[in-house]
């Protein structure tokens, strides 16, 4: 665990200067902390982009968790639903997504100069299907997590050696991973998939997902918790009140719990045959 550490600091150390896509999130996080480490202050810029699929809780965590670190911190805004296709919700769509982004952050670091653009991604990225990955190659952003070897464990590990707050913080997507690929997405429902995942949340449930299929929301919620979810009378009348509220006719939950990636289960299972 040591030496990956090691390895990651000696990556950041020879990049010189360098200008994190950051979130706020387990990876991010940890990468800024190790690059404070690694680099002067004025060769380490934190930039998180505010958008319409990016929580405001979120977001107000990574101002905070900034702040904490004491790294310079820099504020955008990106409108994902502009992107052409985006809407649509095609496959590939975190590499449109991704793509503006970069070429964004590319400018920024041109215009500060700083040598290169990072973000978390790490090695258990590859395990998953991962479209940002093709623009993160297109526009020559780095990976130092993954150059490093490191896996979300690792990563965990280390961040709680570190005491980095977020070492056992959920692990979050942005909320146009809710719905199916090629449902249409809107800002009205991005704000109702926010709020219901805020909502279930605070009724003490540690990592949510609510699935956005049309007229039916489909949560999901770590397996251990399915038992309170649906057994507790009280719990379950408030969320079917407040879930049709917001504009669903059906509320389920998924058996199978929470889960990385469920979104993609379908082309896996495609690809496969």
């Amino acid at each position: 665990m040591d030496k990956k550490l090691k390895c990651l600091y000696d990556i950041l150390k020879k990049m010189g200067s360098v200008l994190v896509a950051y979130s706020g999130g387990v990876d991010s996080t940890f990468l800024i902390k190790v690059a404070s480490m690694a680099l002067p202050r004025d060769k380490v810029l934190a930039v998180t982009a505010r958008s319409q699929t990016y929580p405001l809780r979120e977001y107000k965590e990574a101002v905070r968790l900034a702040k904490t670190m004491k790294v310079s911190h820099l504020t955008i805004h990106t409108d994902e639903l502009g992107i052409k296709g985006f809407r649509n919700n095609p496959v590939n769509r975190c590499y449109f997504c991704k793509g503006e982004l970069f070429k964004t952050l590319n400018g920024i670091a041109q215009q500060q100069g700083i040598r290169y653009v990072a973000d978390g991604a790490n090695k258990d990225d590859l395990k998953d299907f991962r479209p940002g990955s093709l623009a993160a190659r297109e526009y020559g952003v780095r990976s130092p997590l993954k150059e490093a070897g490191l896996g979300k464990d690792d990563i965990r590990k280390l961040s709680r050696k570190l005491a980095l707050a977020t070492w056992d913080k959920p692990s979050f997507a942005c909320l146009a991973s809710r719905f199916p690929y090629h449902n249409r997405i809107t800002e009205d429902k991005l704000t109702a998939i926010e709020e219901a995942e805020e909502f279930i949340r605070g009724l003490g449930f540690s990592q949510i997902r609510i699935r956005h299929h049309g007229q039916i929301a489909r949560i999901e919620v770590m397996p251990g918790e399915i038992k309170k979810l649906i057994r507790d009378e009280e719990i379950r009348k408030k969320i079917l009140k407040k879930f049709k509220r917001l504009g669903f006719t059906y509320v389920t939950v998924d058996l199978e719990g929470y889960r990385t990636g469920s979104m993609n289960e379908p082309i896996n299972y495609q690809g496969s045959r």
